[in-house]
């Protein structure tokens, strides 16, 4: 029986199927609860007037929220993915065919394949989901979240600090990503220090649009832009574009996501700023959690399903509280362990592997002592 089970053969398409109900069961009760949660802490900050005596339509709260699920997802991921695996072993159990595949001389490891391989499946489409998602609906998301925030259509960023790989800096005293009919990046008031081998410059603006220049390319057209060269005296000239220094209102962006929010931050994005400002903890620990993060969904089924199967049928409610409350420990240590890193307190590396690593040395051991 054992040799002749066949790969993705009945037993591991009903294994499956019972995977990607439980799957949508979770996602419903981790997702849903986790909306509810943001829901009930802000949704009055959002309905009370603005000082105009306006209030935000409720359609644009409804559209924030709805944008927000597939980012609310992508915070809770692993946490989904162990709930449904806890969901398929229990349904498993409760009708004792979890004793019938071993009498048969199916091993348990054979049995929930399709579980783990479910469980890798989503861990990819986590990293795939965020560098989506940021590209495409990451900018609508802002705009809501300006809005009901900060109570204001204006939306508009204030001490925007970008920073080149050779070491230039601009300063963006008033960055809009968005602005007029038809919109346009626009920035007032713009500071920037451009460094090179055999140059050192300074350009400032009143005001900054970012348009086409001709031959295909764009740039930051200035008004009023004055640049200062030292190059033994001082020379000031007039300036129609900021050259020596490439950057792009989407990059400009990601500056704001990372001093608001790092975890917004796309893996692209971390990259880029990482090897701008190689010196920064921030986008280091974030290059590496992207990478580990989608990992917790396979290493919290290890440790979880093989409590779950120590249990006997009567008892698989214990099983899913421990497979739970360890899941609540990885997310707690992952947390902490994140936010030294974060503070430049422990470095990026360790802090983003070391819960990946202990819990996934502790998995490993739970799996191989499974019952078979």
């Amino acid at each position: 029986m054992k040799r002749g089970l066949k790969l993705f053969g009945r037993l591991d398409r009903y294994v499956g199927s019972l995977f990607l109900s439980s799957y949508a069961t979770a996602f419903l009760i981790v997702v849903g609860l986790f909306l509810i949660m943001d829901l009930a802490g802000k949704l009055d900050d959002y309905l009370v007037p603005w000082k105009d005596g306006t209030r935000v339509p409720s359609s644009w709260i409804v559209r924030y929220y709805a944008l927000s699920i597939p980012f609310l997802y992508l915070q809770v991921a692993p946490f989904v993915t162990l709930v449904a695996g806890l969901f398929t072993v229990s349904k498993l159990l409760k009708h004792n065919e979890t004793i019938a595949a071993l009498a048969a001389g199916v091993s348990a490891h054979r049995l929930l394949m399709p579980v783990f391989l479910g469980a890798g499946l989503a861990a990819a489409g986590m990293f795939w989901m965020r560098e989506s998602l940021v590209e495409n609906l990451g900018p609508k998301l802002d705009h809501l979240r300006f809005v009901l925030e900060e109570q204001s259509t204006d939306q508009v960023y204030f001490g925007v600090w970008v920073r080149d790989k050779s070491g230039s800096l601009v300063r963006l005293s008033e960055f809009r990503p968005r602005t007029g009919s038809p919109a346009v990046a626009e920035v007032r008031g713009l500071e920037s220090v451009l460094v090179s081998v055999n140059r050192i410059a300074t350009i400032t603006a009143p005001r900054a649009v970012f348009r086409e220049r001709g031959g295909g390319r764009s740039g930051w057209w200035l008004s009023n832009g004055r640049t200062q060269e030292v190059r033994g005296e001082q020379r000031t000239r007039p300036v129609e574009w900021l050259d020596g220094f490439e950057f792009t209102p989407k990059l400009a962006m990601s500056y704001v996501r990372a001093r608001a929010n790092p975890l917004d931050l796309s893996f692209f994005e971390a990259s880029e700023l990482a090897s701008r400002s190689p010196d920064d903890t921030r986008f280091q620990v974030m290059l590496q959690y992207h990478l580990t993060f989608p990992l917790a969904n396979l290493i919290l089924l290890l440790v979880g399903l093989p409590i779950l199967l120590r249990h006997d049928r009567g008892r698989g409610a214990e099983g899913l509280a421990k497979g739970c409350l360890l899941c609540v420990f990885y997310f707690a240590a992952d947390f902490v362990l994140r936010n030294q890193g974060l503070g430049g307190r422990m470095d990026p590396v360790l802090a983003a592997w070391l819960p990946i690593l202990f819990f996934g040395s502790l998995g490993l051991a739970l799996y191989e002592t499974m019952r078979t």
